[in-house]
């Protein structure tokens, strides 16, 4: 005998649908996971003068930082799979709030470590960009590319929300307010995230948004409970454990050529946003008798302009081939890169605006069009894989902010480190530009049955 059939739940018509509440409160969230992303370059020389640690200590708690916030992203996913979108949000979020509380103790290099490197880490990893594809392909038929773009700039907006303040605060009354400042604004949004971030559409009784009612079987009226997503007990096992979910879908992502170029690319990526100008352009700037505000404030229009470059860069992806923006963005940031270094100086110039300008519509352009592709090849396993691809970005700048530091101490500017910089995002050009048209038919890695 067959087993009966269900009567598919009947989607609930709402004038407004509450897929973009979610997004709104995940955009908070965003924000308020920023503020940290922020801090590195402002309160460096405050550090260093209270202290005395050097450029090398204090990127090394940086990379840590950056390291944990790219490995966890794709447990992160998992995670959010296993236990609810709202859950591990909410302790992402605590777990910021509480590192950057309680730097304000430390006294000890060792201790920098623990909070910048180890809590915040592993805060902000959950909370990394990997969360804006979760919601992106959770709530959203259509209209995906738009939205991720729109929660990115969540993050550019808690840059250009907090970093302003901080470096008011760094100077006076001091950093250990600045770390209080950045705590509390993560903490700030837990109340929103657990009262309206719901964990999926059926919570509330509709589909995603853009999503078509599933057809009625013709023999028995009733609409069909076929999901799109066939998931065999391996799977499904899988989805149980987090840990071993992301490490499955690794595996499978590992065998295609397409997945390797979007790790190196974003590797690159991260190198040259996170890693160098997010960690090294304020110090940079004071080499060069800058005031720290006046490079802080530099910054905070690069969040400015990241907020409009993400959000249009989400539409194009909706509408032009992922791979030839990707090379775009890229090499155009290679550019500015490599006259970085002569725009540098006491003042502000015409041309370092115009360099703020463009590096900053182009600081996370290249998240929705890598989302994109990430979807396209890899179907369900998307959002986890481009966590995966995500900890390549956070390795990259880890990297990066660790041998700029070096650079710096050793040759007492960072010159060459800028002109590395340079150099990779040609490569990184060259290699999104080779990424097949046709990648989704021969590299689909089907859910395994």
């Amino acid at each position: 005998m067959s087993a009966p059939e269900t009567m598919a739940p009947v989607p609930v018509r709402r004038r407004f649908h509450p897929a973009w509440t979610v997004a709104a409160v995940a955009f908070l969230a965003l924000v308020g996971a920023a503020g940290f992303r922020a801090a590195p370059g402002v309160l460096m020389v405050p550090l260093q003068n209270e202290f005395g640690w050097s450029t090398t200590v204090l990127s090394a708690a940086v990379s840590i930082n950056l390291v944990l916030f790219g490995l966890t992203a794709p447990f992160a996913a998992a995670l959010m799979e296993r236990f609810g979108i709202r859950a591990v949000t909410a302790v992402a979020l605590v777990l910021i709030g509480a590192g950057s509380a309680l730097t304000v103790l430390v006294t000890q290099s060792w201790q920098i470590l623990l909070t910048w490197g180890l809590l915040i880490g592993l805060g902000t990893g959950s909370m990394a960009l990997v969360f804006a594809a979760t919601i992106a392909n959770t709530w959203f038929a259509k209209s995906r590319g738009l939205v991720i773009g729109i929660l990115t700039a969540g993050s550019a907006a808690g840059q250009l929300v907090f970093l302003p303040f901080i470096a008011l605060l760094a100077q006076d009354p001091g950093w250990r307010q600045a770390s209080l400042l950045i705590g509390a604004g993560a903490l700030a949004v837990v109340p929103l995230v657990l009262k309206f971030l719901k964990n999926s559409p059926a919570d509330v009784g509709v589909l995603p948004y853009g999503a078509t009612p599933p057809a009625a079987d013709a023999s028995t009226g009733l609409a069909s409970t076929e999901s799109t997503e066939s998931i065999g007990p391996e799977t499904a096992e899988a989805r149980r454990n987090a840990a071993v979910r992301a490490l499955q879908v690794l595996k499978r992502a590992s065998k295609v050529r397409t997945f390797w170029a979007l790790v190196a690319g974003f590797a690159i990526c991260g190198a040259t946003t996170n890693g160098l100008i997010g960690t090294h352009f304020i110090p940079s700037a004071h080499d060069h008798g800058m005031p720290e505000t006046t490079a802080a404030g530099l910054l905070a229009v690069v969040g400015l302009f990241d907020i409009i470059g993400t959000i249009a860069s989400g539409w194009l992806t909706d509408r032009f081939n992922p791979r030839i923006l990707l090379a775009v963005y890229y090499q155009f940031r290679g550019i500015g890169l490599l006259v970085l270094p002569l725009l540098l100086s006491a003042t502000v110039q015409p041309s370092m605006i115009v360099f703020v300008v463009i590096y900053g519509l182009d600081w996370v352009a290249t998240v929705p069009p890598t989302a994109a592709i990430c979807r396209q090849v890899f179907g369900a396993d998307g959002s986890v894989v481009f966590g995966w691809v995500f900890a390549a970005h956070q390795l990259g700048a880890a990297a990066a902010a660790l041998a700029a530091g070096a650079v710096r101490d050793a040759t007492g500017q960072y010159t060459y480190a800028w002109f590395a910089a340079a150099a990779m995002c040609t490569i990184a050009a060259v290699i999104s530009a080779t990424i097949r048209k046709d990648a989704r038919k021969p590299e689909s890695v089907p859910v395994p049955a």
